[in-house]
């Protein structure tokens, strides 16, 4: 159950984690529903900005994703 444990805890780190990447997460999502037809890879940039923001977070409080 010791699995169970650490997921949920890591779960309970996701709103902290998007609360420090609230800019990147907005730019992308602005760049995601701009569209009705979103193409692959189009928001590339502005994920790739996201995802590293959610990285760097998730380092610094020492969890994982």
């Amino acid at each position: 159950m010791e699995s169970v444990r650490k997921a949920r805890q890591r779960l309970r780190n996701y709103p902290i984690l998007l609360g420090k990447c609230a800019e990147s997460a907005t730019a992308y999502a602005a760049c995601v529903s701009r569209d009705l037809n979103v193409q692959h890879k189009i928001c590339d940039k502005e994920f790739k900005l996201f995802k590293d923001c959610l990285m760097n977070a998730a380092k610094e409080m020492k969890t994982k994703l």
